[in-house]
């Protein structure tokens, strides 16, 4: 009897040893952004999913406060506590969380998390803006927030009604100098889904210095923006049959996601669509693909172009850009919600990926991202290159490893959108030739001749293009996971 206890002990040990994560291997976040989060939480489920979802993320990102607000679909209510349930849960299940971070970038603890929880407004758009209205708390702490000293900019994720954001600007410009109010706004990056009330248009005609991102259509013309692209194809009928519904289905989400103490919890069913708001956040996810302050580059939270690209006027509104993407179904979509539901696999998979980590680790099917070495550098900013036209380069990713030793799929393909602003992207942008080896972590890149990569159209005072390639890295475990790398390629004329 003694020998099968102590056998079954080892045996527990054993798999315990077997599950332990080598968290020194893993990605690292040395630059992580500021983040503070605005939510109409609780005029349906999908604001309570984006949290959820946000938190599992926290470790990648510097979060300085979340918000309850008010918007045209709650007009006169903030529910704050609604946001609390889902970091009491996150709470209980960081320590599980913290067995896959990187040893540089742990997640924060749930009492930190409500910490930073706020009341904004109790009352609807511009109504709680101007000079005798007292600053809410969340607005209070957005000002406090704006003023740090810090030289990384903040970043506002509007899930909801912009009213905080517009009484805190409204206060700076009457209480700071010309100059000095200039400078605050100078640190702000707004992401807006679509306006909710209606101090967001006001917000931009005030202040078009401020970066703001933001679809424009007519008012609740939700069908129109880029966002949707999140899930919402078949609820507005906007390219159906491309991307894979399958992954944001209620069934799918049962499965992978409303799993576990976290996400049984604090995963609500969806009402309309899922997680609307989630592309404010995935923009900002620290992947190799996105480069924060480039929308018009695209990335998990879309791809967006400025709306007037002025050289007189600082007019810094972004809105929604189309792709060209080939759907399940083999037929190309050219849309601006196809710039999100490309990458739908991915991010789902990632978002199912960090769920099983919530899990005690001897029960999660736990995987992890491959870490791309690319000519000798590793990390998540774009390799910069200047080539000369008509020459070959050549690109080596041998060095990429996965911490799992899972099994690597490399991919590289040209993003043609990034590199113009012509809908007519396969007439106008020069292609490259690229041809791999070893298992495809060897590329050789064609860079196209004079006459098309100089040819006067590119955006840039010399005329010649900046050319993008994405090397994409996909391991083979439970939830497949993907790691990017973006390459800029500058022409010059030989």
């Amino acid at each position: 009897m003694l020998f099968l206890v102590l056998t079954a002990l080892w045996a527990l040990a054993t798999q315990a040893l077997a599950k332990t994560v080598n968290r020194s291997a893993l990605l690292p976040f040395p630059n992580k952004p500021r983040v503070f989060i605005l939510s109409d939480i609780s005029n349906e489920p999908d604001d309570q999913q984006s949290l959820t979802r946000y938190l599992l993320y926290a470790n990648q990102f510097q979060t300085e406060g979340i918000v309850a607000v008010t918007s045209t679909w709650l007009r006169d209510e903030v529910h704050p506590e609604d946001m609390l349930s889902v970091i009491d849960a996150y709470g209980n299940v960081t320590d599980n969380l913290n067995q896959h971070a990187p040893l540089d970038a742990p997640y924060p603890s749930g009492d930190h998390i409500r910490s930073l929880l706020r009341k904004g407004a109790e009352t609807y758009g511009m109504t709680a803006v101007g000079k005798n209205v007292t600053l809410s708390d969340g607005g209070k702490l957005l000002l406090e927030r704006l003023q740090d000293p810090s030289d990384e900019p903040l970043w506002v994720t509007a899930w909801g009604g912009t009213n905080v954001l517009a009484h805190v600007l409204y206060r700076i410009h009457d209480t700071y100098s010309a100059e000095d109010a200039a400078v605050l706004r100078s640190k702000l990056r707004v992401y807006a889904v679509s306006d909710q009330d209606d101090t967001g248009a006001w917000i931009r005609q005030q202040w078009p210095d401020i970066f703001y991102i933001s679809s424009t259509h007519g008012w609740n013309q939700y069908g129109l923006a880029a966002w949707i692209g999140i899930s919402g194809e078949r609820y507005y009928g906007v390219d159906i049959g491309g991307p894979d519904f399958s992954k944001v289905s209620h069934s799918w989400l049962r499965n992978n996601i409303q799993i576990g103490p976290y996400g049984k919890t604090a995963y609500p069913d969806y009402k309309f669509i899922m997680e609307g708001d989630t592309p404010t956040f995935l923009y900002l996810v620290q992947n190799g693909l996105g480069v924060r302050e480039y929308p018009q580059y695209g990335s998990w939270g879309g791809r967006y172009d400025r709306v007037n690209p002025s050289t007189v006027l600082d007019f810094r509104h972004y809105s929604d850009s189309a792709d060209r993407v080939v759907g399940v179904n083999n037929q190309t979509y050219t849309s601006s919600a196809a710039s999100i539901w490309r990458w739908r696999d991915a991010f789902q998979n990632d978002f199912a990926a960090r769920m099983q980590w919530s899990l005690p680790l001897n029960i999660s099917k736990a995987n992890h991202h491959p870490v791309i070495a690319l000519n000798g550098s590793t990390g998540l900013a774009p390799l910069d290159l200047t080539v000369s036209v008509g020459s070959t380069v050549t690109l080596d990713a041998r060095g990429t490893s996965d911490p799992d030793n899972d099994g690597l799929t490399f991919r590289w393909f040209q993003y043609k959108e990034p590199g113009t602003n012509d809908w007519n992207v396969d007439g106008k942008v020069p292609a490259l030739n690229v041809s791999t080896s070893s298992g495809g972590r060897l590329a050789k890149v064609d860079i196209p001749a004079e006459d098309e990569s100089c040819n006067g159209e590119g955006f840039n005072p010399s005329g010649c293009w900046l050319l993008h390639l994405i090397l994409e890295v996909t391991d083979n475990g439970y939830h497949p996971l993907t790691s990017y790398r973006r390459i800029l390629l500058q022409t010059v004329s030989s």
